[in-house]
């Protein structure tokens, strides 16, 4: 399996697990001194965001950096604390994650579905002939470039990169409405493959749902 290393790392992680809302929230800390937060959908098992913390510095707590996530918001781990559990309860995600700009400046969000990847890039005006997206293997990265060079931007794919897969060209669709370039990417089958191995290791983190649904209706492609 080429997911080989990823899996590894997520199972040598210490991980929490809280139930909010229709959320599954899952803490990583690992012993790097990384931690990564994911929230999960308990209707369709997909991760609706992920965050990155990295190592401690000198001064203070570094700043989460979002990779995954429609809408900037908080994650609120107070549960936590009201539920009695152990360990830096403090040092976990409870910040808002604000991403201040500017109301005409392009804003690239990104979400993932049962069998796509997607980016919406808000603020862009022009028609869908002045856009050219490519898959670019040698960067490991979908590159989107404006013919009248207003906009330039290389997007990472990590998930790809987790599986050991390249972006291919033929995974790629884009559509332009309302002012915003949406880009649309088919998950190869290995993607669903390790999404699926990593809902495995997930069951066995105490939480409190169980998460057999979770996994048949991820599998059930």
């Amino acid at each position: 399996m080429s997911y080989e290393n990823w899996l590894n790392y997520l199972t040598s992680a210490e991980k929490n697990s809280m139930i909010s809302g229709r959320l599954r929230k899952v803490l990583y800390k690992f012993p790097d001194g990384q931690q990564m937060a994911e929230d999960y959908s308990l209707d369709t098992g997909i991760v609706l965001r992920r965050a990155w913390r990295k190592c401690k510095q000198l001064m203070g707590q570094p700043e989460w950096e979002v990779e995954l996530g429609e809408e900037p918001r908080q994650l609120n781990w107070s549960g936590n604390k009201a539920n009695g559990a152990g360990g830096d309860v403090d040092n976990t995600p409870d910040e808002d994650f604000m991403l201040r700009e500017s109301n005409t400046a392009p804003l690239l969000t990104k979400r993932v579905t049962k069998k796509n990847i997607e980016w919406r890039i808000r603020n862009m005006p022009y028609p869908l002939e002045v856009y050219n997206v490519s898959a670019s293997p040698e960067q490991r990265s979908i590159v989107v470039r404006t013919t009248n060079k207003k906009y330039y931007k290389v997007i990472p794919v990590p998930e790809l990169d987790r599986c050991g897969t390249p972006p291919a060209q033929a995974n790629l669709s884009v559509h332009h409405q309302f002012n915003t370039l949406i880009i649309t990417y088919l998950k190869p089958a290995i993607l669903c493959e390790m999404e699926a191995q990593v809902l495995l290791l997930l069951k066995d983190v105490e939480t409190e749902t169980d998460m057999d649904d979770l996994l048949k209706g991820l599998m059930a492609k």
